[in-house]
């Protein structure tokens, strides 16, 4: 039996990956069928509900909780953030609170809650038919964005730079049964992200990154640490822990989003949770800390979190490999092309959306073929899409680890018809 004792309610293995060895117990919530099986050399146990059913966890967990109570209850999935912080405050456990929770889903909540705190001045308003999205964009009198007011990885995001695009983008959003939608005006600038952890209500900026994406705001490249955001640093560093007090986190890791205006930095959106697309082991080879590993022990009191944020050590990205949509009838990878080369099996559903990363702590560079011939390359609509595989590289800095995933994208081809 351990010292400590938690819950994690969905995610992926590597933020419990070592959990015995340091003491503690990991009952992991889960879907049947939707987690790799490997997971449960790291767990107490694994019990399967609903991520998003609130009630149906803390069923399942008050018993165990009443046997031997749990430190904390936490999660690293999008879906399972208002359900979990349900159960933490059933529980009365310290933690990112329901609350928390739904202000960072709720783009237009987050909105309201930097206009009352006076951060990120940005004009949005709720619509509900075309002819709303019409009259916004004239009160903006510039391009604006239609999104869902929950969205996620970059779905359904819609730009309006005329009245007459009101009401293809409604439309659109009806088809896709989107309910509640959310204008904003059009941010221009890069996007870079900053990636936080919190403690006791002290938040510390650690990683900053920057991305390449489609027109589609798809992220097909992430890189850290960002060059563009150098000369937002100070800025950027001292809004984040700002934007985290307005929503009320206290404690864990949380990943927000801005673009770089002419104005300055304006919040795009945060999550409290730990970043996808790699971040976190970007973030370990670029600056040294390990956020994976941090979401267990700073919160139970085993590793403190650091007075200062760190300075880079060196670079490191991640990019997804987009060929042409289609079927593909040959993929060509040339000997010798990374450090680690892995492919998915034919017919296999990865359970993670980077199959294979917590393998590559020490490898340079590596890949991952996503796909094989006769498989079907998706049009690249959201990040769900990147699905074909990916290389992750460290470097002297950013633009050298960006330059070794070139080199190898350059390399490989996907043959799709």
């Amino acid at each position: 039996m351990g010292k400590y004792r938690v819950a994690v309610i969905g995610g992926r293995p590597a933020p419990v990956t070592g959990a015995k060895e340091l003491g503690i117990d990991v009952v992991l919530v889960h879907e049947e069928g939707a987690y790799d099986p490997a997971v449960a050399d790291h767990c107490e146990r694994i019990l399967h509900a609903p991520l998003t059913d609130g009630q149906a966890i803390l069923d399942i967990l008050k018993p165990l909780h009443d046997e031997r109570p749990f430190d904390r209850v936490l999660t690293t999935t999008e879906p399972a953030a208002e359900s979990t912080g349900f159960v933490v405050d059933a529980l009365g456990l310290p933690g990112v609170t329901e609350a928390t929770a739904r202000a960072l889903k709720d783009k237009a909540l987050t909105r309201r809650l930097l206009d009352e705190h006076g951060l990120s001045p940005v004009r949005y308003r709720m619509v509900s038919s075309a002819a709303d999205i019409e009259a916004f964009w004239s009160e903006a009198g510039e391009p604006i964005i239609v999104k869902p007011v929950d969205g996620v990885a970059s779905l359904h995001i819609h730009l309006v730079q005329r009245p007459e695009d009101a009401a293809p983008a409604w439309e659109a959003l009806r088809e896709a049964g989107v309910s509640a939608v959310i204008a904003e005006e059009y941010l221009e600038g890069p996007v870079v992200s900053v990636d936080s952890f919190s403690h006791a209500g002290r938040h510390l900026p650690i990683g900053y990154s920057e991305y390449r994406m489609n027109d589609r705001y798809v992220e097909w490249e992430v890189s850290t640490p960002s060059r563009q955001a150098l000369p937002w640093l100070d800025e950027l560093r001292a809004l984040t822990p700002k934007v985290l007090d307005a929503v009320g986190l206290t404690e864990g890791p949380s990943h927000s989003e801005f673009v770089l205006t002419e104005r300055g930095p304006r919040v795009l959106e945060s999550h409290a949770r730990l970043a996808g697309s790699g971040a976190p082991e970007l973030v370990r080879r670029a600056f040294g800390l390990n956020l994976n590993r941090m979401f267990l022990t700073v919160p139970l009191g085993i590793d403190q979190l650091p007075q200062t944020s760190p300075d880079p050590l060196g670079g490191a990205a991640v990019r997804f490999f987009t060929p042409e949509p289609g079927t593909i009838t040959a993929i060509e990878v040339p000997e010798g092309v990374a450090g680690d080369v892995r492919r998915v099996p034919r017919g296999e559903t990865p359970l993670v959306f980077l199959p294979y990363l917590d393998e590559f702590a020490d490898t340079e560079v590596a890949v991952v073929i996503g796909k094989n011939p006769g498989e079907v390359v998706p049009p690249l609509l959201t990040v769900a899409d990147c699905v074909s595989g990916y290389v992750i590289a460290s470097g002297r800095d950013a633009d050298d680890a960006v330059a070794k995933c070139d080199t190898v994208n350059d390399r490989i081809h996907f043959r799709t018809s």
